[in-house]
């Protein structure tokens, strides 16, 4: 393949000072904020293009991007490959003492100061939670029965919901309604958002973005005398929280023929006799 543009002296000095500066530093932890690619046209050995040239959207697939304000070409391809390769994770600047701070000036005048900045530092105590991007799909309903808003319930879960609840909610001339809402990770957010619109009744949804903070989350086994029951624990601050698989507890219950809750406290002794 040739890379009649890409392959360029500044294209490979880039890359490879990059990816040695990273190896010199021993990163492992690498955060990048969403990426402007702005908007508009660029010129290429093409023709002209729109912005994000159609390389550099292609490798920011996965990426948290967004266009904003200045118009040109914000993030070649060559950036986006350093930031896939390189970045774990995208959002907010992490928690940590800077030791160092790094700036690089572009020639081509912008709107705003054509600069990359990079700190260089040490974070806290290791954190037991992550943070993530998602987002909120919501919709206002006063005009549907409580049937059809349950069956558009499992129409979103079956659609790869990470949640969804409803809010009790009064809109106009004093009406009762609810806000049905739905949690989404970006890969399923337009499909969603199609559903909730496809089984609902309004004629609109709301899309907002979220940073997330959720704890790190392990699943164990435990044996009790009604059987084997999957349970998730969480540690914060020293204390482990867990909570058995409501499937799990509910099968168990029915097999046995006994409760919900005398399933839930096995599970409880269990975990007491383990030193949890």
């Amino acid at each position: 393949m040739h890379l009649h543009e890409v392959g360029s002296l500044d294209a490979v000095s880039d890359i490879v000072g990059c990816s040695l500066l990273v190896d010199m530093l021993g990163a492992t932890d690498i955060s990048a904020s969403p990426v402007n690619v702005g908007f508009g046209s660029v010129k290429c050995e093409h023709g002209i293009l729109p912005v994000p040239a159609p390389a550099a959207a292609e490798i920011l697939k996965g990426i948290p991007t967004y266009s904003r304000r200045i118009e040109g070409e914000l993030c070649t391809p060559t950036g986006a490959a350093l930031l896939k390769r390189f970045a774990t994770r995208f959002g907010e600047m992490p928690p940590m003492t800077v030791s160092a701070i790094g700036y690089g000036m572009g020639t081509k005048d912008f709107e705003a100061a054509n600069c990359l900045r990079a700190f260089l530092g040490m974070g806290g105590a290791p954190s037991s939670s992550n943070r993530d991007t998602v987002y909120e799909i919501s919709c206002n309903l006063d005009d549907m029965t409580p049937e059809a808003v349950g069956a558009a319930f499992e129409a979103l879960f079956e659609g790869g919901a990470l949640d969804v609840y409803t809010t009790p909610i009064m809109m106009k001339k004093n009406r009762p309604a609810v806000m049905l809402t739905c949690l989404s990770a970006e890969d399923k957010r337009d499909e969603l958002a199609r559903l909730m619109l496809k089984h609902t009744s309004t004629l609109g949804v709301r899309i907002t973005r979220c940073c997330r903070e959720i704890l790190t989350r392990t699943i164990e086994t435990v044996a009790t005398k009604y059987g084997d029951i999957r349970v998730k624990r969480a540690q914060i601050a020293g204390v482990i929280r867990s909570k058995p698989e409501y499937e799990d507890v509910q099968a168990a219950a029915k097999r046995h023929d006994v409760t919900f809750e005398a399933v839930q406290e096995a599970v409880k002794m269990r975990n007491s006799e383990l030193g949890i």
